[in-house]
C-alpha cells in the first residue's frame, strides 16, 4: 500500500513552509509539493472529469490498478476529505483485506 499526498496552494497563505506533513506520518505516506498545482489540474481533466482545479479529494486505488492513459480502475473518491473520511476508511479497509 502506498499512499501519495499532493499539497498544493489554494487558499491564501498556503505555502510549501505551511504544509504539517506531521499530519499523515505512515511509512507508506509520501509528500509532495506542486506549487503549480500540476497534478490537480490533471486529475481534473482526467479523473475527476470538471474544469479547474482538484483540491481537498481523494482517489483510492486498488492493487490490481494500473495507470495506461489514466489510471484505473478507481475504487472509491471523495471530497472533502474531511467529510468523505468514513467511506475512505471502509474502502481503504475493503483493499486491505483483499491483498
Amino acid at each position: 500500500m502506498r499512499v501519495y499526498v499532493v499539497w498544493f496552494p489554494v487558499l491564501a497563505g498556503d505555502a510549501s513552509a505551511t504544509v504539517d506533513s506531521r499530519l499523515l506520518t505512515d511509512r507508506r505516506v509520501t509528500n509532495f509539493w506542486d506549487p503549480n498545482r500540476t497534478v490537480s489540474s490533471w486529475f481534473s481533466a482526467h479523473v475527476a472529469d470538471q474544469p479547474g482545479i482538484t483540491w481537498d479529494a481523494y482517489f483510492l486505488y486498488g492493487p490490481d490498478a494500473t495507470w495506461d492513459s489514466v489510471p484505473a480502475p478507481l475504487a472509491s473518491s471523495g471530497s472533502p476529505v474531511i467529510s468523505s473520511r468514513d467511506s475512505l476508511a471502509a474502502d481503504f479497509k475493503r483493499l486491505e483485506e483483499t491483498e
